[in-house]
């Protein structure tokens, strides 16, 4: 490995503990700054019901490891003889499935080696077990439909208008809000500084591009580097004004290649 870099990770601090020990044993300068806070939503009776309503579909795409871990802590529940199918778009969502108990066998995600983790590929796993009449779940976060996302709800967008072609019901449910954090006056400088020091910013999140703008309003980010998990989060970051922007999987192995390279 050649030099440690700087990095800021922005991933949520419930998703990040992994990466942060696997950069910092490859020697870089690791600064955590979680650009979305993860909260639980209200448990109403309508929320409950929902939960069990999603156990009896055909199937449950779960958009996060966060979907899975609060869905859980909601009271959704799952049987190793019988459930719907549940859908992942990455490995740490697949993974999240498998510690909840869901027996492998019900699980689609893209195949470990695919070109990218996202809807399309997660497509082409299960395209061919739907069927007109079925109903589709969707866990997300609360603010999936706001404006400041809409960048991170494109694949989702896509793959509902696949299902819904295919005859499919497809409904939502938020299983988790993501909110903005509050970043005091030295954070802010600290940050403001990292968008020129030569730092590497690794977004995962479009959503977390959209809060460091309204973290950060008025700073220039041309000459800022990131690394970016998908074409869509790279557009958010080159919209931000992100100068230098290279693409890989969202996964912590293809992130230090990444790094590598860079060095």
């Amino acid at each position: 490995m050649g030099h440690g870099r700087r990095v800021i990770l922005t991933r949520p601090s419930s998703d990040s503990q992994a990466w942060v020990s696997g950069l910092q044993e490859a020697h870089h300068q690791v600064a955590h700054w979680p650009l979305i806070d993860i909260a639980p939503v209200s448990p109403t009776p309508f929320f409950l019901e929902t939960l069990a309503s999603a156990s009896r579909s055909q199937a449950i795409m779960f958009v996060s490891r966060n979907a899975v871990t609060h869905a859980m802590a909601a009271g959704w529940q799952t049987s190793p003889d019988a459930g719907p199918r549940c859908w992942a778009t990455g490995p740490g969502t697949r993974q999240a499935l498998l510690d909840a108990g869901v027996p492998a066998a019900r699980i689609d995600a893209p195949p470990a080696d695919a070109v990218q983790f996202d809807t399309e590929a997660l497509w082409q796993q299960v395209k061919h077990q739907v069927r007109a009449q079925d109903v589709v779940w969707i866990f997300r976060g609360a603010d999936a439909d706001n404006a400041e996302s809409a960048m991170e709800g494109v694949g989702r967008d896509w793959l509902q208008q696949q299902l819904q072609q295919a005859g499919v019901t497809v409904k939502t449910c938020a299983v988790y809000q993501r909110i903005c954090p509050h970043w005091d006056a030295v954070q802010r400088e600290r940050a403001t500084a990292a968008a020129s020091d030569g730092s590497v910013w690794v977004f995962t999140s479009s959503q977390a591009i959209a809060h460091l703008k309204q973290l950060l309003p008025a700073v220039d980010w041309k000459l800022a580097k990131a690394i970016a998990t998908h074409e869509r989060i790279a557009q958010a970051a080159q919209h931000l004004g992100v100068g230098h922007v290279w693409v890989c999987k969202p996964a912590l192995g293809a992130v230090l290649s990444s790094l590598e390279s860079l060095a």
